[in-house]
């Protein structure tokens, strides 16, 4: 747990957490870099709502194994966001076939969601005077979302900064690695326990399938979201012996 021991910045931050993996990654590297760390759901009327269930599992879980990160882990906030879900009419939000269309954009794809989550997110962390927003947003194994690039959330943070009217940071630690690399951020983050907590815990399926356990966690084993995380969760352990 090298990474912890860094001076931590007193600036507080806001994490996008959706209690899947990427996210609570995500947040294990904002507690390990800042002083005061608070945490953003959103109820979209997503197909795997058991995801809104598990990120309370996976902050109390955090707490209980984590007890220096517990303590600088501070309010959650949860957002109703079902609308979203109502017209965006994608696989992620409705019973419908995950397929990609002759773009090769996945039919997933929620359109605009990361576009309103950071800017709802930006609203709250104005009341609150926080200025560093995290998410795990990722363009090497993105499944093709625009919203995911690195580019779209540059431009976003500039937008923000200039209709808020202050400086605002758009943090994705995830954003340049795959998820072999992200189980190997967790374990340097957090070592064994971490890497527990995110296989038991946290939840991506995008079924929502939480009947059948896998050496990387809990999931259908065919959606997008479980033959990446299991790939990486293959590659992290074949590297390791």
């Amino acid at each position: 747990m090298t990474e912890t021991t860094a001076p931590l910045s007193p600036e507080p931050a806001l994490v996008l957490f959706s209690g899947g993996q990427d996210s609570t990654t995500a947040l294990a590297w904002a507690l390990a870099r800042y002083q005061h760390v608070e945490t953003l759901g959103f109820d979209y009327g997503q197909r795997h709502a058991v995801e809104l269930e598990q990120r309370l599992v996976v902050l109390e879980t955090i707490r209980a194994r984590f007890p220096a990160w517990g303590a600088r882990l501070g309010i959650d906030h949860r957002l109703d966001l079902r609308e979203l879900g109502r017209i965006s009419e994608t696989a992620l939000t409705r019973a419908a076939e995950i397929a990609f269309d002759a773009q090769g954009l996945p039919s997933t794809f929620v359109p605009g969601r990361n576009l309103l989550f950071f800017t709802y997110a930006a609203a709250i962390a104005f009341r609150r005077d926080i200025r560093v927003l995290v998410g795990g947003m990722c363009e090497t194994d993105y499944s093709g979302y625009p919203d995911c690039r690195d580019a779209t959330l540059k431009a976003l943070q500039q937008a923000l900064i200039l209709g808020i009217g202050r400086e605002v940071a758009i943090e994705t630690p995830l954003m340049w690695i795959d998820k072999q690399a992200t189980w190997r951020m967790a374990h340097a983050l957090g070592g064994d326990a971490l890497v527990d907590i995110i296989r038991d815990d946290t939840h991506s399926c995008y079924l929502g399938d939480r009947a059948q356990r896998h050496a990387w966690g809990y999931g259908c084993g065919t959606c997008p979201a479980c033959t990446l995380r299991a790939a990486g969760w293959d590659a992290w352990k074949a590297h390791r012996l």
